[in-house]
C-alpha cells in the first residue's frame, strides 16, 4: 500500500508535461523506483487570467480539495483531479478506485494493481496557483507501454496522458537500496 519504509528509492527523472495550456499545467516532475513499485511526482499550476475575484476564490477552492478520491459522492468527477494508469497488458486503475479499500486481512496483499493519490501540498495567492502529490503504483509495471492518464474538467484539463516504458521503471528498481542491511529491519 506504501513504498517500503527504509529504501532508498531510483529516481527516473520524467521533466514532461501531462497537460499543457495557457491557464493550466500538470506535470510529471520524476519517478521514484523502490524494490516494490513506484511514486509518480505530480506537480500543477493554475495561472489566473480575467476571473474576477469571485471566481478565482471559487476556482481556488476547487483547486485545493483534498484527495481525489471520490468515496462518498459529494463531489462530481468534473471537480477534482481524476489520475489513472493503463498497463501494458491492458489492465487499469485509478486514484478514484474504491477497491482497494475493500476490507482486507493485514497479512494479504492488496490485489493489484493499486494506483494511491498521496497530496503533498500547495499554495495560492492573486495571480497562480500550484499544488503537488505523487501516486504510488503497486506492483512494478511489467515491460510495455506505461499510460498515466489525467482529468480536471473543471479547471479545463480534458483528458490528456503521457506514456512512460514500463521496462525503464522495472529495471530502475535495482537502484533502490535498503537503509540497512537485510537483517535489520
Amino acid at each position: 500500500m506504501a513504498p517500503p519504509r527504509y529504501e532508498l528509492p531510483a529516481i527516473v527523472p520524467v521533466g514532461r508535461f501531462a497537460y499543457q495550456s495557457p491557464t493550466f499545467v500538470l506535470a510529471i516532475e520524476a519517478v521514484k523506483v523502490y524494490s516494490t513499485g513506484c511514486n509518480f511526482d505530480l506537480t500543477w499550476m493554475l495561472r489566473r487570467t480575467d476571473q474576477e475575484d469571485r471566481k478565482w476564490a471559487e476556482l481556488n477552492a476547487v483547486f485545493h480539495r483534498p484527495a481525489p478520491q471520490v468515496r462518498d459522492g459529494g463531489m462530481s468527477a468534473e471537480s477534482v483531479l481524476l489520475l489513472g494508469v493503463q498497463l501494458p497488458d491492458g489492465t487499469k486503475a485509478s486514484s478514484s478506485s474504491l477497491a482497494m479499500y475493500a476490507p482486507k486481512s493485514m497479512d494479504q496483499e492488496p490485489d493489484g494493481p493499486v494506483f494511491d493519490y498521496r497530496p503533498r501540498g500547495g499554495n495560492g495567492g492573486e495571480d497562480d496557483m500550484s499544488a503537488n502529490g505523487e501516486v504510488w503504483l503497486w506492483p512494478l509495471p511489467p515491460a510495455g507501454d506505461l499510460r498515466l492518464v489525467a482529468q480536471w474538467t473543471d479547471m479545463g484539463m480534458p483528458e490528456s496522458s503521457i506514456v512512460l516504458d514500463g521496462a525503464q521503471l522495472r529495471n530502475a528498481a535495482a537502484g533502490a537500496r535498503k537503509y540497512w542491511p537485510e537483517d535489520t529491519q
